[in-house]
């Protein structure tokens, strides 16, 4: 069952009036200008012939009869050059409206509450974005509805009054057959519409099929394990479906075309029948049968048209709908206002917290109570699945407990603007995030402005100073090569040094490192680790990982179990104490000794 959408049609109207006054307020009166050019060429045309016709019936002179027709080439070239124009200058105007939309909306997306961008319902939303990816999207196309609106309604009105000299009855014939036609075909021809999920699902599969053949990550597998011929399969199955769905359309559009013929034969037969009647009782001129009879039949395209146009506007609506949604989204977190964030040193204090992420049933942590002392540098171990990172969330903020506080200095952190709260964090994640842009960006994290003494000392520190000093570029290398031909792939290793350096750049009072030598050899992660105490200096960290011997030189390490804390203490301590930690301690080192025999371990 389709949830009522929140916005209605006007909301979204006012909505986009909205924007065009913010972004581009020249498309309001443009559109209404568009609207009443189109409607007078309409006005033109329907008259042109009528009027030569009268000349002729009346034995005008040929001059009267050349300067008529001469006029109205000449009414018609102004009006379609001055729609030619604004039609060329109306869209840059839908363009501004669109791309500011999208900002709103990526905006929407960098600083919305953490927790939205993993919800299931929000990320549905997410796909509510498609109503702004091109031109003829509903955020655009909405101008060009709107638009139709206007023209249809002036247009219905003025024919409305050409023809109220006749039979009342015959334009509610003409209504009726119109409006039963254009329900008629409505009903088949919203199949794709009721369908665009299907639709959507064969777009959405085929896409990604293209996207992975393509992939320079999937390059070496597909050539390693011959996934050409599995994948071309793939393709072609979901290719089959996507054909078969077609054909169902086509078949369904026939139809349609067929009941609007009969209906249209119908109403323009007993239009005809009934002018002719009138012309041979009345002695109605033959100018007078064509304006009636080409009115009549534009009478039935302005009513088809203004029943079109409002079915178009109410789809069109109920994307905008999601969009707004999107965009209205209530925050859990206190972004405005609060408590000033104290000065460090900072310490961090978890009081009784449990958590399960949303949506599942799954306790992460239970009844957690932890202090990391200002300047401690704090080591948190343990299996997978035991909580780790998940405690690193809550401490950042991206999360609030669902049970117990967060404390920073005392405070709870729900009373903090919770983008205040953030900046005390500098981090490094599993999940690494680059974009294309040069190495002093990607260490800055700015266009300008960028300390560059400073991003050379923050590469020093992270280990990647001679490599960045042998690029052609310098720091003025690009990363990536998806935008940047002349750009450089780093590689894992070399990429979490760079995301290390990130971090020592934005000096945040809280260093948080999850995992980050996973994806260094040996003896560059030992590097990293002697360079550590020169990282931390002054500031309060935290370090995630599952190499324990990676522990040693912080002041206390945690072992995490089934969403608590198992064990604490030094490195020594833990090892003196024999459980789990030095279990599993001993399995890892007996794994990097020569002639080891690590099948036999139990943990």
């Amino acid at each position: 069952m389709n949830q009522k959408p929140k916005y209605g049609i006007w909301s979204n109207v006012r909505f986009m009036m909205k924007n065009a006054r913010k972004y581009a307020p020249s498309v309001l009166w443009l559109c209404a200008a568009f609207a009443v050019l189109s409607v007078s060429i309409q006005l033109v045309q329907l008259l042109v012939a009528p009027m030569v016709l009268r000349k002729v019936e009346t034995s005008a002179p040929l001059g009267e009869l050349l300067g008529t027709i001469a006029l109205f080439a000449l009414l018609l070239l102004v009006l379609n050059a001055l729609m030619g124009y604004l039609d060329e200058n109306i869209m840059y105007g839908r363009i501004e409206v669109r791309s500011g939309i999208i900002k709103d909306i990526n905006d929407k997306a960098c600083t919305t509450s953490y927790p939205h961008t993993r919800h299931p319902q929000v990320l549905k939303l997410q796909d509510a974005l498609n109503a702004c990816n091109s031109n003829d999207a509903p955020a655009e196309h909405i101008w060009h509805t709107l638009t139709g609106v206007l023209l249809n309604l002036a247009g219905l009105l003025i024919y409305l009054a050409l023809l109220s000299n006749l039979n009342p009855l015959l334009l509610a014939v003409a209504a009726a057959t119109t409006v039963a036609g254009f329900f008629a075909g409505k009903r088949i021809n919203e199949w794709e519409y009721r369908h665009r999920e299907e639709k959507a699902q064969y777009e959405k599969e085929l896409h990604y099929i293209r996207q992975k053949t393509e992939s320079v990550q999937l390059a070496k597998d597909i050539r390693i394990f011959g996934l050409a011929p599995w994948l071309n399969d793939v393709y072609s199955s979901v290719r089959h479906l996507a054909e078969a769905f077609v054909c169902r359309r086509e078949r369904v559009y026939t139809l349609t075309c067929l009941v609007d013929a009969v209906l249209q034969l119908a109403r323009n037969g007993i239009a005809y029948a009934y002018l002719i009647h009138i012309t041979l009782t009345r002695g109605l001129p033959a100018s007078q049968f064509l304006l009636y009879f080409t009115a009549f039949s534009g009478f039935s395209q302005w009513v088809t048209g203004l029943l079109s146009n409002f079915s178009q506007l109410h789809k069109e609506s109920l994307e905008l709908s999601r969009i707004q949604e999107y965009l209205n989204l209530p925050e859990p977190f206190r972004f405005s206002g609060g408590k000033p964030i104290p000065k460090g040193p900072y310490e961090l204090r978890l009081e009784g917290v449990s958590f399960r992420y949303p949506g599942t049933d799954r306790v992460i942590l239970r009844d957690v109570n932890l202090t990391i002392r200002p300047g401690e540098k704090l080591a948190i171990v343990g299996l997978n699945g035991a909580g780790k990172t998940t405690l690193v969330k809550l401490l950042c903020g991206f999360y609030d407990p669902d049970e117990g506080r967060v404390l920073l200095n005392g405070t709870d952190i729900r009373e903090f603007n919770r983008r205040e709260y953030y900046a005390l964090f500098s981090a490094v994640f599993q999940d690494m995030s680059l974009l294309d842009v040069t190495v002093a960006e990607t260490v800055a994290q700015a266009v300008e402005g960028i300390d560059i003494p400073r991003v050379e000392q923050c590469l020093r520190k992270a280990g990647l100073a001679e490599k960045i000093a042998s690029l052609p570029q310098g720091l003025s290398t690009h990363v990536g090569r998806q935008v940047y031909l002349d750009g450089v792939e780093f590689s894992g290793g070399e990429t979490q040094r760079l995301m290390l350096a990130r971090a020592l750049y934005k000096d945040g009072g809280i260093l948080v490192l999850d995992e980050p030598t996973a994806a260094l050899d040996p003896l560059a992660e030992s590097d990293i680790y002697n360079k550590y105490n020169e990282m931390t200096q002054g500031k309060t960290s935290v370090f995630i990982s599952h190499r324990l011997a990676s522990t040693r030189f912080c002041d206390r390490i945690l072992f995490l179990k089934d969403g608590g804390i198992a064990e604490e203490g030094t490195h020594q301590s833990l090892l003196d104490a024999d459980g789990e930690y030095a279990r599993l301690f001993r399995v890892q080192a007996r794994y990097y000794q020569e002639g080891g025999d690590f099948h036999g371990a139990e943990f």
